[in-house]
């Protein structure tokens, strides 16, 4: 084993990512490869050869997961673990996700260039979905290796009326294995993740690098509220049973009690939809979809139910009814102590300047946390954009991060055990 700092090769990194943004649905802005699409399945296997490029052994799990084995010297020694996503949301960007996975296949390169031999395997996950998709079901790829993916999820039905369960089968993967493709809590030696930040704390206090505190706790409802179907015209405004003016004020509710959150709480209305959606009919149907985020478990608990009872009293108010299903139930997840001393200490090492950060998005590494110690690391987002078009992040910084990340990883390796 050598402490050698490992050379990124930026150019070749930076071509995989323009290479990967090409394999999008063209008919959104933006960039939009989103689970089970024909351009992500497509893309799955250009990443898995990318990875046997690299030299990795490379296998597809029951639920679609990519895992690339770089075998160590002592393979009886419980694995190092890295990886992350390459889906998107609808008019996503091009770096979410996507920098730690090609980011880890560098560092894979890397190695082999630096004449690196880890004594521990090291596995490079691509994981499956870990984007909310339309059957409400986040991280579907490290739900299932973490054990955590149920039949109830498989059940859940999309926008379309088809099961989640049967949409995986019909992509060639195995609804039933899915369910039984979770690895042994305590089988990894560590997990670490490079992602960009997608929030603007890094580029704000000139950081280089974030050392990941805890990942929040994310609720996800669905709101449905039925009223009555009138004329638009004869119909006065206090004698109507409007659904969608009853949606229209839960989500004036849901922005409230993101505002009034402490510490890192947000909450977001992402959709809504009105039936029968006629100009001069008073709506008789509405459904929202909205979330509630913050690394406060506390908060978290409190807001489902003060928000399931202030959306029910006001749509009882105005004569419709209304139902409110929670969708996903990740509690907040903190990062190993331990970990982010050694992310921390590699970042020291290599004289890039950091600070710890909260994560208010969520990450497989909130899953794979169940399987043994977990760290992340950021790297800034410019203006703090994501989820959109204008995501970005210059080569330097990804560069930086896959360094932090290799530097962490050799730490890892070294050591008998990751306290927490």
């Amino acid at each position: 084993m050598t402490d050698k700092r490992i050379s990124v090769d930026l150019e070749h990194l930076n071509n995989r990512i323009g290479e990967l943004s090409e394999i999008v649905d063209d008919s959104q802005d933006g960039w939009t490869r989103q689970v089970f699409s024909d351009p992500y399945m497509r893309s799955r296997e250009v990443v898995a050869n990318w990875m046997r490029e690299a030299g990795l052994e490379v296998r597809i799990d029951y639920v679609g997961n990519i895992i690339g084995r770089l075998a160590g010297r002592r393979g009886s020694l419980k694995p190092l673990v890295t990886g992350s996503h390459t889906d998107t949301v609808r008019q996503g960007g091009r770096f979410d996700g996507i920098v730690g996975v090609l980011g880890a296949i560098e560092v894979v390169r890397a190695f082999s260039r630096a004449g690196i031999a880890l004594e521990r395997d090291l596995y490079v996950v691509d994981f499956l979905g870990e984007e909310p998709n339309q059957f409400g079901v986040s991280c579907v790829g490290s739900r299932s290796i973490s054990g955590v993916l149920t039949a109830e999820h498989l059940e859940h039905t999309g926008v379309d009326g088809a099961k989640m369960g049967d949409v995986i089968e019909r992509v060639g993967l195995d609804a039933a294995g899915a369910l039984v493709n979770a690895w042994e809590p305590g089988s990894i030696h560590a997990y670490v993740e490079l992602h960009i930040e997608q929030g603007p704390l890094l580029e704000r206090s000139g950081d280089e690098i974030g050392v990941v505190t805890a990942i929040a706790g994310i609720d996800r409802l669905m709101a449905r509220f039925v009223g009555r179907p009138d004329h638009a015209g004869a119909t006065p405004m206090d004698d109507r049973q409007d659904a969608l003016n009853a949606a229209a004020s839960a989500v004036l509710t849901i922005e409230r009690e993101g505002c009034g959150a402490p510490v890192h709480g947000v909450a977001t209305t992402g959709g809504i939809e009105a039936y029968p959606g006629s100009f001069n009919v008073v709506p008789s149907e509405a459904r929202l979809w909205a979330e509630i985020r913050s690394t406060d478990a506390e908060w978290l608990s409190g807001v489902k139910g003060r928000l399931a009872q202030d959306i029910g009293i006001d749509a009882e108010k105005r004569g419709v009814e209304s139902m409110i299903e929670w969708l996903t139930d990740q509690a907040p997840v903190p990062t190993t102590p331990a970990m982010r001393d050694y992310i921390a200490e590699a970042a020291d090492e290599l004289g890039y300047s950091w600070k710890p950060v909260p994560s208010g998005a969520g990450h497989d590494a909130a899953h794979m946390a169940r399987l043994g110690p977990m760290g992340m690391i950021f790297v800034p987002s410019e203006a703090g954009r994501s989820h959109c078009p204008e995501e970005f992040t210059p080569s330097a910084d990804i560069g930086r991060g896959v360094e932090v990340l290799a530097a962490t990883l050799c730490k890892l390796d070294t050591v008998d055990r990751v306290l927490g």
